[in-house]
């Protein structure tokens, strides 16, 4: 690494972008409590982990564009106040209309993560590049995936309302960090906000790559999203499980997310394509040992294993390849990226509800595997004309 950016503030990085992004999930395990809670059903109570998806794309769209025109400590003092207020009205909600409202405004405050991994990227250089994302991105998804680990565990042993209160507490101390220790950026931008935001569709429009990278980003996702929210159901209605031995899947699904800074490291050094042709094959792989894992749950910890490493050796490479090519507008072109990523997975969201509601888990482990089907043909017949 170059002096620019240090390991500990690279590891602050990476914890603080898995702490916030948590949020994000700790309402999956939860969903069959909250169903109870509020008295409605299961394919109603998805729409809680929906707009938490529909809310972190909007803020992606919305508030991410911002680091290349805005210090990045003023843009968390903003943030981390929506999420705080938001995360305390969730645990107050009366209704699931209030609980769902304010899972779009946790959603829309936590897209902060994302300002980590292009901040890393440009305070390394070129050559760490690859490690520096990979290092951000295992926090990341080590706070995906723990935070169902987490939220399982609480759930059950307390309520689902107490890891809403708990997440906001953890809030306070990181916003403190952050201000302490993170490097303050100034970005050189000098337009209005309006022509900032025009600037994305010029590059949507001008740069192939990213509009690739975000549609097999968008339908990896969208694969993953249907899975964890259909899970907690057929746990419950397969093997009498509640949200704790749910939310526990999260320990295998780290040890994938573990190897992310090696995945990091590897697009650094070998072809770029090669790695997002052989992550698109281990997703298919995942969803095929899922298919046959209905009444098995040790198919389903393998399965939670290999979908995690498909996911992340795909996303670090989309976003090693983006950045690379982009270096004055890394959040714009992160922002095209992570819209589509995360409007990939609140679809999947739906979709993995209905296929659920109707097929059962068959119908969740077809959807899966055609999603990582297309992404194979979208990779294949359009990589050519990618640059």
């Amino acid at each position: 690494m170059t002096q620019k950016l240090s390991n500990s503030v690279l590891y602050l990085m990476s914890v603080s972008a898995g702490l916030v992004v948590a949020n994000l999930y700790y309402n999956q395990p939860l969903l069959h409590q909250i169903s109870e809670t509020f008295k409605v059903s299961e394919s109603a109570v998805s729409n809680v982990a929906l707009y938490t998806q529909l809310g972190y794309a909007m803020g992606l769209l919305f508030i991410i564009p911002l680091g290349d025109k805005i210090s990045n400590k003023r843009i968390l003092q903003f943030d981390f106040i929506v999420i705080i207020a938001s995360l305390l009205a969730a645990a107050s909600s009366t209704s699931l209309l209030m609980l769902t409202i304010c899972s779009f405004f946790i959603g829309f405050s936590s897209a902060i993560p994302q300002l980590f991994v292009p901040m890393a990227a440009q305070l390394a250089n070129a050559e760490n590049r690859g490690r520096a994302i990979g290092v951000v991105m295992s926090g990341l998804l080590i706070g995906i995936l723990g935070s169902r680990v987490v939220s399982g565990l609480v759930g059950d042993l307390f309520s689902w309302q107490m890891m809403y209160y708990a997440a906001a507490v953890i809030m306070v101390p990181l916003f403190i960090l952050l201000q302490l220790k993170l490097p303050k950026l100034v970005p050189q931008y000098e337009g209005s906000y309006l022509s900032l935001l025009k600037s994305i569709g010029f590059y949507f429009k001008t740069e192939p790559s990213v509009r690739l990278a975000a549609l097999r980003g968008g339908l990896a996702f969208a694969g993953l999203s249907a899975f964890w929210t259909t899970l907690v159901f057929l746990m419950e209605d397969n093997f009498g499980y509640g949200s704790d031995v749910t939310g526990a899947f999260g320990f295998f699904g780290v040890a994938g997310a573990l190897a992310a800074a090696f995945v990091g490291k590897l697009s650094d050094k070998i072809n770029k394509d090669k790695i997002i042709l052989y992550s698109a094959l281990i997703l298919i792989v995942s969803w095929v040992i899922f298919f046959f894992s209905e009444s098995s749950i040790i198919g389903l910890i393998i399965g939670v294993i290999v979908v995690d490493l498909g996911l992340q050796g795909l996303h670090i490479t989309n976003q090693n390849i983006i950045f690379s090519k982009n270096p004055d507008a890394r959040n714009r072109v992160n922002t095209i990226y992570m819209v589509g990523f995360f409007t990939g997975g609140a679809m999947g969201t739906t979709f993995g509800a209905y296929a659920w509601e109707h097929f059962g888990w068959s119908g969740v482990s077809i959807l899966g595997l055609s999603l990582s089907v297309l992404i194979v043909f979208a990779h294949l017949g359009f990589r050519k004309n990618k640059n």
